[in-house]
């Protein structure tokens, strides 16, 4: 079991040779001395297979984890009993986080916005998210989701994986593709047609040959940037062709794999693939808020598996992780943040004041892969501009922003030798048809607790 407290040895050879001296700016590669768009075999990958899922914080998924299998795993304190003890103080006292009575998610908690992120995070006491909706206290364990479980504890896990800003959907996904929010703090469907000003990772691509295709379920999760999939339809595919393309090898040099947004009846009118609109299409494959955790589950273990089960096997880098943390309660504060630009935030008069000069709080984050180190947690901090500087260490492409051209890379997952050779065996997902039948949405019951006058509630 490996835990590592700051980059392995590994990691920082690639760092300290990506990295020379101080911070780098954007447009410029990360190894000045390789031509632009040549790959290095330094990193041991050839295909990147990026699954972004919505909503959910590492607390949220794996506070429990500790108890299940990886003690390394930052999660909750424990009782003698192996109790959680995590508690936010609400009515006058203080609740503790509770396990959630069904795999649907429950009504009553906080949301990810802006104000309440930051009101949650509360300068970094992390105390605002039972005030804001009981609800968010809640936590699943490996008993529901046994096949995230088996991901977290078979390959390696990041405690400090921070979403990239503290707000919604479509800022923290516009930092995946362009390393910027440029301004935007919501997910608003008319920024769709605004462009970064130093464009995206698909532009990048592009401009060196490098292939690329966005696998999607409904509609291309890359539309965050309307551009990109209006700009680029040969890069699309159904999701379904991902398993293809897996078993026979043909997979592009990254990969982006989306299940379903629930944004194509909002976005056209109409039901996706010939579905019919009286279908309940929202959150079909996604475990987000108002949604079955089944679902994603069930889809994430179906993208793995084809990944295990390639040809392209061991040297295919698969990361899933979660946009932002969906108003969930978490309790490591997100630490400072380098600005991606001089873009500030487009604040309303009664937004709280602030910038991108912050992470978001932690999502779950596992690097499934060949070369991924077994049963071990880096402690390194991430955020979603990792996996633009991973893209842009391994083919060496200029970056497009100061938070991407200094973003750590994935190296400190990954070991220089094989680690599995052939696929590791994995627990299966949840049922859905369970899922399905014992589905309980209703705001959840907390009992409030009150403390001794010696004592202090907080957000630990």
């Amino acid at each position: 079991m490996l835990a590592l407290g700051a980059a392995s040895p590994y990691a920082q050879m690639l760092d300290a040779a990506w990295a020379a001296a101080g911070r780098r700016r954007p447009d410029t590669l990360p190894d000045p001395n390789r031509p632009a768009g040549t790959p290095t075999s330094r990193l041991p990958f050839d295909h990147m297979v990026i699954v972004m899922m919505e909503n959910h914080s590492f607390d949220n998924y794996f506070g429990m984890l500790p108890r299940h299998g990886q003690p390394r795993a930052d999660g909750f304190r424990f009782d003698r009993h192996g109790n959680p003890l995590n508690s936010n103080p609400v009515k006058g006292g203080y609740i503790t986080v509770k396990h959630a009575p069904s795999l649907c998610t429950p009504n009553g908690s906080a949301s990810q916005s802006w104000n309440d992120t930051h009101h949650e995070i509360n300068h970094g006491r992390m105390d605002g998210f039972a005030r804001l909706g009981e609800s968010s206290m809640a936590y699943w364990d490996q008993s529901d989701l046994p096949f995230y479980y088996s991901l977290a504890k078979t390959f390696c896990l990041a405690n400090r994986w921070f979403c990239s800003a503290p707000c919604q959907t479509y800022p923290n996904r516009r930092f995946l593709l362009a390393g910027t929010a440029f301004g935007l703090i919501s997910t608003d469907i008319s920024s769709i047609s605004q462009n970064p000003p130093n464009g995206t990772i698909v532009d990048r691509l592009n401009a060196h040959k490098i292939s690329w295709i966005d696998y999607f379920t409904d509609l291309p999760a890359t539309g965050v940037i309307e551009s990109i999939p209006k700009n680029n339809p040969t890069h699309l595919r159904h999701v379904d062709q991902f398993s293809v393309d897996c078993a026979s090898g043909n997979l592009p040099a990254v990969s982006f794999v989306d299940s379903d947004i629930g944004a194509a009846p909002t976005a056209t009118g109409l039901a996706p693939f010939g579905g019919s609109q009286t279908q309940a299409l929202s959150n079909q494959n996604q475990d987000e808020e108002n949604g079955d955790l089944s679902l994603g589950e069930n889809f994430v273990s179906g993208v793995v598996n084809a990944v295990l089960k390639s040809p392209l096997w061991p040297r295919i880098l698969l990361v899933w992780l979660y946009d932002e943390h969906g108003g969930w309660y978490d309790h490591v504060p997100p630490p400072k943040a380098i600005p991606p630009d001089n873009i500030p935030p487009k604040l309303g008069p009664h937004d709280v004041r602030g910038g991108y000069n912050i992470y978001g709080p932690r999502v779950p984050a596992v690097a499934v892969s060949g070369y991924s180190r077994p049963h071990s947690v880096t402690n390194v901090v991430h955020d979603h501009t990792s996996i633009l500087a991973t893209i842009q260490a391994k083919w060496n492409l200029p970056a497009m922003t100061y938070r991407d051209a200094n973003a750590r890379t994935m190296a400190d997952f990954l070991d220089s030798r094989v680690r599995f050779h052939g696929p590791p065996t994995l627990a299966k997902p949840s049922d859905l048809a369970d899922s399905e039948r014992t589905c309980n949405s209703n705001p959840m019951t907390f009992k409030v607790h009150h403390r001794r006058k010696r004592r202090r509630s907080s957000g630990g």
